[in-house]
């Protein structure tokens, strides 16, 4: 009898012990160890300075550390390749943006995850337009100039990006197919190329972030044709929004960062760190530092943001097939 219910006991042990794992690490974390964000970029960019913004912040609110690992490659897929690898007990998380998340699986078939699958959202953690800037001489001073020289000279207008299958050249996309203009791609690898290159006169016009477009429409160095966002930015309000042109009436493109884990990380620990990341992006400074930055904090909840990316990816899914759009 003594040996029966000590069996018993045993294998009620094993059976619980099996469960134990992720219910364990959910009521651990955060203070076992450090928590690590990976970043899909080089030091030194925007999505590092907004990492490195929030993940202190976080670290701040969860009383433990938050350590930045710059991940960078293949434009960010290693990164969130990386971490949706990674074990999913809370201890890592990804500052994603909508290249790597959105994107890349539409555009590039060496690509294996799916990020809807793959990754669970945390929460947005920023959202920013981009400018289309013109060279010196371009006689175009707005989206429907732009629009009207094109038709005039099919084929011949070019416009930069920061390359192939990116949010920008999927952007300048959807303005060709509405207007219903066609435009000469030409892929960079960085904004200070396309910023010479475009001052040179090397391209007619290329997008830039707000961040690297502001300063040089405020000095007068180059003219803005438009700005993607629904409405004018505060910080360069006489440049108009996309949506303010006929054509292109409703059209909003924005680049965004935002957190995630690995799927199937514990729901209480999503649930803190969304509730943590909203208290971080509600405080003055980080709000303030961001708009520096050329930015809006983000909002909402992880199901809303779930909701966005799933929207998001449908229309850029729309249009890297109707423009047949693939990255080699």
């Amino acid at each position: 009898m003594i040996r029966r219910t000590l069996l018993a006991a045993a294998a009620g042990a094993a059976i619980a012990a099996a469960g134990l794992p992720l219910a364990h690490a959910a009521n651990a974390w955060p203070a076992a160890k450090p928590i690590t964000l990976i970043v899909p970029f080089s030091a030194g960019g925007n999505v590092d300075f907004q990492a490195r913004l929030i993940g202190q912040k976080l670290g701040e609110r969860l009383g433990q550390s938050v350590i930045v690992d710059n991940m960078p490659g293949a434009g960010g897929v290693l990164g969130v390749a990386k971490a949706i690898n990674a074990k999913a007990d809370g201890y890592t998380i990804v500052m994603g943006f909508d290249g790597p998340v959105s994107v890349a699986q539409l555009v590039n078939k060496a690509v294996k995850y799916d990020a809807e699958r793959d990754l669970t959202p945390i929460g947005q953690v920023s959202v920013a337009p981009v400018v289309l800037m013109a060279r010196p001489g371009l006689p175009a001073k707005n989206m429907a100039e732009l629009i009207a020289l094109a038709k005039a000279q099919p084929g011949k207008i070019t416009y930069a990006t920061s390359g192939v299958g990116t949010v920008l050249h999927l952007a300048m996309e959807m303005v060709q197919e509405r207007a219903g203009v066609q435009m000469v791609h030409v892929p960079y690898r960085g904004g200070a190329q396309i910023t010479n290159d475009v001052m040179g006169g090397q391209v007619d016009t290329g997008y830039l972030v707000t961040t690297s477009a502001t300063p040089l429409v405020q000095q007068g160095k180059l003219q803005a044709l438009g700005v993607t966002s629904a409405k004018r930015i505060d910080a360069i309000p006489n440049v108009p929004a996309f949506a303010e042109t006929p054509a292109l009436k409703g059209l909003e493109i924005n680049t965004w960062t935002g957190l995630f884990a690995p799927k199937n990380t514990p729901a209480p620990i999503v649930a803190r760190l969304a509730t943590e990341l909203a208290a971080v992006l509600q405080q003055p400074e980080v709000r303030q530092r961001l708009k520096d930055g050329g930015a809006t904090p983000g909002q909402g909840t992880p199901a809303q943001f779930a909701a966005f990316l799933k929207k998001e990816k449908a229309a850029y899914a729309a249009i890297v097939t109707s423009a047949k759009i693939e990255q080699e």
